[in-house]
């Protein structure tokens, strides 16, 4: 005998099935308010500054507010901005996966742990830890990142 259908059977199946389109069109990007990353060789710019005596950054686009560089990262900034007159009011980082015209330094990466990754510095010779919101702009962590610190103007 032929089971009847059923509206209230199929219903959950139904739902289910919609739910994990919905996610799926966000997650490929697909569906309206859902950020999604720069391209993988744009060139990328942030405006950090010192904030309770540490560097931090800002970025609407991904709801960072005072986001903290840690974990020798600050020491690197500190190198960058040697030169920099009023570098803690803030500054312009310039940073991309490819070379890129008066890049100043290359970070390669060097391993991650469960959330971020270490990435070294080599003259003078020092590594610093990247927080996940590395993953607000790639997909992966770059093997190299090229950075360049300029005045803000």
């Amino acid at each position: 005998m032929a089971a009847k259908f059923s509206l209230r059977r199929v219903a959950p199946a139904i739902a289910i099935l919609g739910l994990v389109a919905v996610g799926a069109g966000w997650y490929l990007g697909v569906l309206p308010g859902r950020r999604s990353h720069p391209p993988q060789n744009s060139i990328l710019v942030i405006a950090p500054y010192r904030y309770e005596g540490t560097w931090v950054f800002d970025d609407d686009r991904f709801g960072l507010v005072r986001e903290p560089f840690v974990g020798g990262v600050p020491e690197m900034i500190d190198h960058l901005v040697a030169d920099i007159p009023g570098a803690d009011k803030g500054f312009r980082l310039t940073f991309s996966t490819q070379p890129f015209p008066n890049f100043e330094e290359k970070l390669t990466w060097v391993r991650g742990d469960s959330v971020g990754n270490y990435y070294r510095l080599d003259d003078p010779p020092m590594e610093g830890w990247i927080c996940p919101a590395l993953f607000k702009y790639y997909d992966q962590p770059p093997r190299e990142i090229f950075v360049k610190a300029d005045p803000r103007e």
